[in-house]
C-alpha cells in the first residue's frame, strides 16, 4: 500500500516538474484551435484572362482533405470535374479539364489539426464575371455544428472512462488489505466494470458518429471505403486504446482481490486509457504540443483519481463505517491523495486555459472562454465541499469510538461526497462541450474572410516586396501573416527568414515568433491587450550586407 509521507513527496516532486517545464516553456504561443485559410491563388473575386491549371489554398496548419470535400460549380450551378490533394498546409485543387469563360466557385472542406472541420467557398471568374450565379446547393460558409448524438456519446464516454478507471484505481491503492473491506472491493470491482462497459460502447458510437461529423456525409457514407480510410490515425488509435485499455484493467482487477502484481498492471492499463484523449482535441494545436500534451495527461489522470474516488466512497462508506476502523483508515488515506491530486488538477487546468485560450480577455469574449469560467465556478463548489469534508468531517469521524457513533458521522461524509461528484459530473458536461468549441469564439467563413479587408498593409524591402496582414484586428488573439513576392509577383525569400516585432505607445511585444508555412508566406499567433494603434516593425536580411527595416501601422477595434 502507499504511504502517506512518500504518497505526499510524490505529487508534490510531480508539481513542481509540471510547473517548471510551464515556466520553462513560457514564450510559447497560444493555441492555433482551428485552421485559418491564410490566403488562395487565385484570390477571392479574381477575373483571370486565362483559366488557371490548378487552384491552390494555403492554412496556417496541416489540413486533411476529405471524401467530395471539394466539389467546383459553374455559372448555372452544374458540377465541375476536379480532384483535390492536401499537403500539409496547402489544399491543391487540380482541374483535368479547362474551365469555360465565366464564374465558378469551389466549395471546400477540410479537418483542421485539432481534428475539426472546416469550411468555405472560392469564387473566380474566367474572361468576364457571368451576369447570374447559380448558388452551391449547400452553405459552406456556415461553421459545422457538432450533432447532438455525438456529443452526447463522448459526455457519457469520458464519464464511463473516469469513473472505471477512478473505482480501478481506488480498489487497488486505497482499500486496505484487510478482509472486513472484501465486500466493498467487490461492489468496487462490479461498479467499475459496468462504468467499462458503458464506456466502451460509447466510445465505439462515437467512432461512425465522427466520420459523420467531419466528413459531412449521412449514414449511407458509413458503408464506402474512402469514409474510414479518411479519418486520421488518432480517431482510430485513441478509442483502440480507450476500450483495449479499459477492458483489460477490468479483466485484470477481477472480482477485486487480485495479486498485488495484478492491482499494478490494473492501474496501469486504466490509466493508458485515461491518457489515450490527450492525443487529441484542442491540445494537438497548442504550442509546444510536447508539454501541452503532456500537462493534458496529468489533468485527465487527476480527474479520474477525484472523481472515481469519491463515487467509490459513496458506495463504500456505508457498508465500511460498521467495520472497525476501516473507514476511517480509508477515508486519511484518500484525502492525504486527494489534497495532491487537486493540486495537480488546479496546476494543469491552469497551464491549459493559458496555452489554449492565450489571454484573458478570451475568457470572456468566446463560447470556449464563457464555458470554461462556467467549469472553474463549478469545480470550485465541489473544491469548498471537499474541503468541508477533509477539515471538518473526517476529524469528527475520526474521534468516533463507537459504532454506532461512527455510522452516524460517516452519513454526513456519504452525502457530501455524493453531491460533490454529482458535481464534477456537470462538470464534465461542460468539459464535453469544450472539447467541441473553438478556443477563437464563433469562427469566421473562410470565405468570408477573404472578402472583407481585415487590415492589409505593403511595403518593398530592397526588391522584396511584403504584404502584412492582422487580422481580426481586435483586442485578444489576432494572425499576423507576412507574405514575401519578388517583382514578377512570385513567392520569394530573403536570406534568412524575417523578422517582426509588434508595439504601441504604452506595449511593447517584441519579437513575434513566426511560422513559416510555404515558401515567402509566414504567420503567427498574437495576443494584443488594448485597441489603439500597434506598429508592426518588419526587418529581412535580403543581401549579406542589407539588412532593410519598414515600419507598417494597424489600428484594432476594441
Amino acid at each position: 500500500m502507499i504511504g502517506a509521507r512518500p504518497l505526499r513527496r510524490g505529487v508534490a516532486a510531480l508539481l513542481v516538474l509540471v510547473l517548471a517545464t510551464a515556466t520553462l516553456f513560457g514564450l510559447a504561443q497560444p493555441a492555433s484551435a482551428h485552421a485559418i485559410l491564410v490566403r488562395t491563388d487565385p484570390a477571392e473575386g479574381a477575373v483571370l484572362q486565362a483559366a488557371p491549371d490548378r487552384i491552390l489554398f494555403t492554412f496556417d496548419e496541416a489540413v486533411r482533405v476529405v471524401p467530395d470535400g471539394v466539389q467546383a460549380f459553374d455559372s448555372r450551378g452544374g458540377l465541375v470535374e476536379v480532384s483535390a490533394t492536401a499537403k500539409g498546409a496547402e489544399l491543391a485543387v487540380a482541374l483535368p479539364e479547362p474551365l469555360g469563360n465565366g464564374t465558378t466557385v469551389i466549395v471546400w472542406r477540410v479537418v483542421s489539426e485539432d481534428g475539426h472541420p472546416i469550411g468555405g467557398s472560392l469564387t473566380f471568374s474566367v474572361g468576364a464575371r457571368s451576369a447570374n450565379v447559380t448558388p452551391p446547393p449547400s452553405d459552406p460558409a456556415e461553421a459545422p455544428d457538432v450533432p447532438v448524438a455525438l456529443t452526447l456519446a463522448r459526455w457519457v464516454g469520458y464519464l464511463g472512462l473516469f469513473l472505471a478507471a477512478g473505482l480501478i484505481a481506488f480498489a487497488a491503492l486505497f482499500l486496505p488489505a484487510d478482509p472486513q473491506a472484501d465486500r466493498a472491493r467487490r461492489r468496487l470491482a462490479t461498479s467499475a466494470r459496468t462504468a467499462a462497459a458503458v464506456a466502451i460502447v460509447a466510445w465505439l458510437a462515437a467512432l461512425p458518429l465522427t466520420a459523420i461529423y467531419l466528413l459531412d456525409g449521412g449514414l449511407n457514407s458509413l458503408s464506402r471505403g474512402r469514409t474510414w480510410s479518411s479519418l486520421p490515425p488518432t480517431e482510430y488509435v485513441v478509442p483502440a486504446l480507450v476500450v483495449g485499455g479499459l477492458a483489460l484493467a477490468v479483466a485484470l482487477l477481477g472480482r477485486g482481490l487480485p495479486s498485488r502484481t495484478r492491482r499494478v498492471a490494473a492501474v496501469v492499463a486504466a490509466a493508458v486509457a485515461v491518457v489515450a484523449p490527450a492525443l487529441t482535441g484542442h491540445t494537438r494545436a497548442a504550442s509546444p504540443e510536447v508539454l501541452v500534451t503532456g500537462v493534458d495527461v496529468f489533468h485527465l489522470l487527476a480527474g479520474s483519481v477525484w472523481l472515481g474516488g469519491l463515487v467509490a466512497l459513496a458506495l463504500t462508506l456505508p457498508d465500511l463505517s460498521g467495520r472497525g476502523v476501516v473507514a476511517a483508515t480509508v477515508l486519511a488515506r484518500f484525502s492525504t491523495a486527494a489534497a495532491g491530486v487537486l493540486a495537480v488538477l488546479v496546476a494543469t487546468g491552469s497551464v491549459l486555459a493559458w496555452r489554449i485560450l492565450g489571454s484573458w480577455s478570451a475568457l470572456l469574449d468566446t463560447t470556449y472562454g464563457q464555458l470554461l469560467l462556467v467549469k472553474i465556478g463549478i469545480v470550485l463548489v465541489a473544491l469548498a465541499i471537499a474541503a468541508w469534508n477533509r477539515w471538518s468531517l473526517l476529524p469528527r469521524l475520526k474521534r468516533a469510538t463507537k459504532q454506532q457513533s461512527r455510522r452516524a458521522r460517516s452519513r454526513p461524509i456519504v452525502r457530501a461526497t455524493a453531491i460533490e461528484s454529482a458535481i464534477l459530473v456537470a462538470a464534465l458536461l461542460v468539459t464535453g462541450f469544450l472539447v467541441d468549441k473553438s478556443p477563437e469564439g464563433d469562427p469566421v467563413p473562410a470565405s468570408a474572410a477573404a472578402k472583407t479587408d481585415p487590415g492589409v498593409r505593403t511595403t518593398t524591402l530592397g526588391d522584396i516586396g511584403v504584404r502584412a496582414t492582422l487580422t481580426p484586428l481586435g483586442v485578444g488573439s489576432n494572425t499576423v501573416t507576412i507574405q514575401l513576392s519578388s517583382a514578377a509577383g512570385d513567392p520569394t525569400e530573403g536570406v534568412a527568414p524575417p523578422v517582426v516585432r509588434l508595439a504601441s505607445d504604452q506595449v511593447e511585444l517584441g519579437a513575434v515568433p513566426l511560422k513559416q508555412v510555404s515558401a515567402g508566406l509566414y504567420t503567427a499567433r498574437v495576443v494584443l491587450p488594448a485597441a489603439g494603434t500597434w506598429r508592426l516593425q518588419i526587418s529581412l536580411r535580403v543581401s549579406e550586407f542589407a539588412n532593410p527595416v519598414s515600419e507598417l501601422e494597424f489600428v484594432t477595434k476594441g
